[in-house]
């Protein structure tokens, strides 16, 4: 049985990592920020991480009150996994940990993306200044799911589901949207390749990859000797 290592610290950073520090204990969290997922579907989002310590980390997480495991009526009749309402405080701890993390000099330049974790992304730059004047609605088709984006009063809100009347319909693996998003890829150049389709209005399909600016990353420095 593993044993769960714990820093014996009063700090409450440090008893926060005691239940969410262990390695991949928090992409789990991330995985189920946009709701339930089955056991099989997280192990589909997190494809390096073994059976086993998906298994441990789920219970962990369910004894510390974060996670809850629970059976869905038929005909379904399967276990999901999904945070209570203390575990979805979470969100913004990984969020602030996106931007904190995207700033890092070493991060990669280009690394395959997760559908959780664009509309995490998505949620996480969003900057509400550049939004200032535009009122849309966005249908995002990313793989087999859809979410919907809106956009006004400066404030932004992307969650599972279809859009009704969208003014633009973005569809696209969620690869081929991040490099425009946030990879500094031409909209055009994209939707010229067939890796982006849009349907709608053009300008606010553009309008909308502006919304997310990448900030400058850190300064390096090297090590002194």
């Amino acid at each position: 049985m593993a044993t769960r290592r714990e820093y014996f610290d009063g700090c409450a950073a440090a008893h926060a990592l005691d239940l969410v520090g262990e390695r991949w204990a928090l992409l789990v969290v991330r995985e189920l920020i946009l709701g339930p997922k089955r056991f099989t579907d997280l192990r589909g989002g997190l494809p390096l991480a073994s059976p086993n310590v998906l298994s441990q980390r789920l219970r962990d997480l369910e004894q510390a009150g974060i996670v809850r495991r629970r059976r869905l009526p038929p005909p379904a009749a399967s276990a999901v996994y999904e945070l209570t309402e203390w575990g979805q405080g979470l969100e913004p701890v990984l969020q602030a940990l996106g931007r904190w993390g995207v700033r890092s000099p070493t991060r990669p330049e280009a690394s395959d993306i997760g559908l959780d974790s664009l509309v995490l992304a998505l949620r996480t730059m969003f900057e509400p200044a550049a939004a200032e004047g535009l009122a849309a609605t966005y249908e995002l088709r990313l793989g087999d799911h859809a979410f919907r984006a809106t956009v006004a009063d400066a404030a932004f809100e992307v969650v599972p589901g279809e859009a009704a009347a969208p003014d633009v319909v973005l569809t696209a693996a969620p690869s081929a949207l991040a490099a425009v998003v946030f990879g500094g890829r031409p909209l055009a150049d994209a939707v010229s390749t067939g890796d982006v389709k849009v349907e709608g209005d053009p300008a606010a399909a553009e309008r909308l990859m502006a919304l997310f600016p990448m900030p400058e990353r850190a300064p390096a420095f090297a090590a002194a000797d």
